[in-house]
């Protein structure tokens, strides 16, 4: 039996802004190989997510795909993992 419950995929981002009501915007940073030379090259995205939890800029946070809340925004806050140093 299949079951048909899908999990949304998740991301772990730095807090780069919140002065947007009910949105952040998260930084998440990967590295990767560069193809020809091999060296690891650090590469960005920055993402809107939808906000309940109250986080701050600094803070690190999980976020997961959902359905669109509005043009750019298609990610959500599960949780706060840790909270800036003020």
């Amino acid at each position: 039996m299949s079951d048909n419950t899908k999990t949304a995929r998740t991301l772990e981002g730095r807090v780069i802004s919140n002065k947007m009501a009910n949105t952040v915007t998260v930084l998440i940073e990967r590295q990767v190989q560069h193809p020809l030379l091999g060296k690891i090259i650090r590469r960005s995205t920055k993402l809107h997510a939808h906000d309940e939890t109250g986080a701050n800029e600094g803070d690190v946070v999980r976020i997961a795909e959902c359905r669109p809340l509005s043009k750019t925004k298609h990610h959500r806050v599960v949780e706060i993992v840790t909270r800036a140093e003020v």
